[in-house]
């Protein structure tokens, strides 16, 4: 046995003070400097106190963080070594804060003497993150006698109260800590593990009886709150049921979002990320109606839940004379305040008196919506009559078999992957077309749905998804976790797919609709005044990437779906991670 370290015992500490507030999940990156942590984190899932997580990439592994994040409700530490390892960190952190997932960075630094001096893996990692962490503590080096244990738990209590979202929105927390050699030694016997915190989530009902919404329930998935609404609420704004009123629901407003809709007898426009697409005033058509004038010319008032991202409809609407518009604050870093037109900004809302007894308003709306879903559905017809006996006539089985062989549509892909995901499923959305052509099309179904909308990047997409798959079937809890994204978007991470030796593998199914490019651009104005061949290779940017090649070089399973039998087949039978490739015409 190795001599011991003051390193080994203080990341020990650390880590153990973490998982007792609440701490699930620890993902780390391999390095020498963070060496202590790694090898505390391995004894600590051996006692069965967290689970550990181990990715080579630190990109992939602050995603991964930030899909356990999401879908636990918990904050996540991720653990990396100095240098440019830390910059890694930093695409996953913007989201984070742009989101509000609590995350718990724990980088691993030289101490003071060796920065500044041309160190190898040395660089000005306090602050890096900027203003995209809620916290940040630069943490000297453990003495070789020991430390003071109580400061260590404050500084865990600290970093896991401001990543939570105990006294502001949630977000991502950066611990700097600095290490002297010896880097690491044995892992002496643990602490005695305390009971894990556990913070109170919101009412989501008032004492009265009255409708009230708080503002931050869960992105449509978790069951405790968290967020802002760990603060003391303020007295909640109060409305009346009016007519010419919408409620939209944007990426993570939650439940609430459906329930003041009904509340008020008003239309719900909600994003099929917002958590709040079900219901029976939901309108999906919504983009085409708000240049009706006849709907959204009509408009006077505008109640905003989450962080509307998939139309430029609705902030148009938002700037628009005439308009008043309430937001609702959310998990978000910012308020949602396009063109700053909003009236006003509020922590909750609460109606008070009865729904709009006028009805007219909204079911124009929900028909007219049902009126256009029914007329854009392009799945091939299949509607021969039955024999008189009963039997299946020639005529409906030519066109059954028709309609299985026919290739598959955008609009038939998105409604393949909706119509087969479930409450106990997960979906992800990556940033592509295909998020938006599932916007336009599918209808109300209570089912979780997350997609990174904070900054609305492709980065860490694979990741998101793997760590939101692992944290949702712990314990063997049931369901699949679906990710549905673009070619570019996989392309983009394709180091997310690595699973290593002795890591968990999710039930998990990558659906990647493949146009040979960025085929999102080509609905830009970019595409009708830039010149072919330049906007190709600056924009569309194609690409010839055999992914079954690709899947099998990490062990996943391919399959590959041209037609509609196909990709119904696919959707319903996987044994282990599985790449669904279906192809798409541009």
């Amino acid at each position: 046995m190795g001599a011991a370290s003051s390193a080994t015992a203080f990341s020990v500490a650390l880590l153990a003070d973490l998982i007792d507030l609440g701490v699930r999940h620890v993902v780390l990156s391999p390095g020498s400097r963070s060496q202590a942590l790694a090898l505390a984190a391995v004894e600590l899932e051996r006692a069965g106190r967290v689970t550990l997580h181990v990715r080579i990439d630190e990109r992939s592994a602050a995603f991964l963080a930030l899909g356990l994040a999401v879908e636990s409700g918990e904050p996540t530490v991720v653990i990396t070594t100095s240098g440019t390892a830390v910059a890694n960190l930093h695409p996953a952190v913007l989201e984070a804060h742009h989101s509000g997932v609590p995350l718990i960075l724990l980088t691993a630094d030289r101490p003071p003497e060796l920065r500044g001096i041309g160190s190898n893996q040395t660089t000005q990692q306090h602050g890096i993150f900027g203003p995209a962490v809620r916290f940040v503590r630069e943490v000297e080096a453990p003495g070789a006698v020991g430390f003071d244990t109580s400061a260590v738990a404050e500084l865990a209590h600290e970093a896991y109260s401001a990543a939570a979202g105990h006294s502001d929105a949630p977000g991502p927390v950066q611990l700097n800590l600095a290490y002297r050699e010896p880097l690491s030694g044995p892992v002496g016997p643990l602490p005695v593990a305390r009971g894990a915190h556990r913070g109170a989530g919101l009412e989501t009902g008032a004492a009265d009886g009255t409708t009230s919404t708080s503002e931050c329930l869960p992105r449509g998935s978790r069951e405790r709150p968290l967020g802002r609404s760990s603060r003391n609420p303020s007295t909640p704004h109060t409305i009346s049921a009016a007519p010419n009123t919408v409620v939209v629901a944007g990426h993570a407003a939650g439940e609430q979002a459906e329930a003041l809709a009904r509340a008020l007898g008003a239309p719900l426009l909600a994003e099929v990320s917002s958590g709040a697409r079900f219901g029976p005033n939901l309108v999906v058509s919504y983009r085409e109606l708000l240049d009706d004038e006849e709907f959204g010319g009509r408009i006077e008032r505008v109640v905003v839940f989450g962080h509307p991202t998939l139309s430029r409809e609705i902030p148009a609407l938002i700037q628009r004379d005439g308009v008043r518009t309430i937001v609702v604050r959310g998990l978000a870093a910012e308020n949602y305040n396009p063109g700053h037109r909003v009236g006003a900004f509020v922590d909750a809302i609460e109606v008070e008196g009865p729904p709009d007894t006028d009805r007219s308003w909204l079911g124009r709306w929900v028909h007219a919506s049902r009126a256009l879903a029914e007329a854009s559905d392009d799945a091939p017809v299949v509607d021969a009559p039955d024999a008189r006996d009963g039997s299946v006539t020639a005529q409906f089985q030519r066109q059954t078999l028709a309609a299985l062989r026919a290739p598959v549509s955008r609009r038939g892909l998105v409604d393949a992957v909706w119509r087969v995901t479930w409450p106990h499923d997960r979906l992800v959305l990556g940033a592509s077309r295909l998020i938006r052509e599932t916007d336009r099309a599918v209808p109300g179904k209570k089912i979780r749905v997350h997609a990174n909308r904070g900054l609305a990047g492709i980065d860490g997409t694979v990741s998101t998804a793997v760590g939101i798959a692992l944290a949702s079937q712990v314990e063997g809890r049931p369901g699949v976790t679906r990710l549905l994204l673009g070619d570019l978007t996989l392309l983009h991470e394709p180091g997310g797919l690595l699973l290593g030796a002795g890591e968990a593998r999710p039930r998990i199914q990558i659906i990647v609709g493949n146009d040979g490019g960025g085929t999102i651009f080509d609905g830009l104005e970019v595409a009708a005044t830039a010149e072919a061949e330049s906007f190709d290779r600056v924009l569309f940017t194609p690409q010839g990437v055999e992914l079954a090649a690709l899947a099998q070089a990490y062990g996943w399973q391919h399959v590959r779906a041209a037609n509609r039998g196909d990709l119904d087949a696919a959707l319903t039978a996987s044994a282990g991670p599985t790449l669904i490739e279906v192809p798409l015409t541009r």
